[in-house]
């Protein structure tokens, strides 16, 4: 499944390799959009915990189409 989670603030783009393959983009409004394909539940179930550990404020989660 490919998800689009977005944080508070621009995290910069040394934080990506925490992130594995998604993707890391700095938004015009302020936020960062981390998306990309995570294989299961669990691995977003251990990206919202490895975003909760930095201490970054969540602000969305939306599970997308295929791509």
């Amino acid at each position: 499944m490919h998800y689009e989670n977005r944080v508070e603030g621009h995290i910069g783009q040394a934080w990506s390799r925490w992130f594995g393959d998604l993707r890391v983009e700095e938004l015009d409004d302020g936020s960062t959009r981390l998306h990309g394909s995570l294989p299961d539940q669990a691995a977003l179930h251990g990206l919202l915990n490895k975003i909760r550990d930095l201490g970054m404020t969540l602000l969305s989660v939306q599970r997308l189409s295929e791509v």
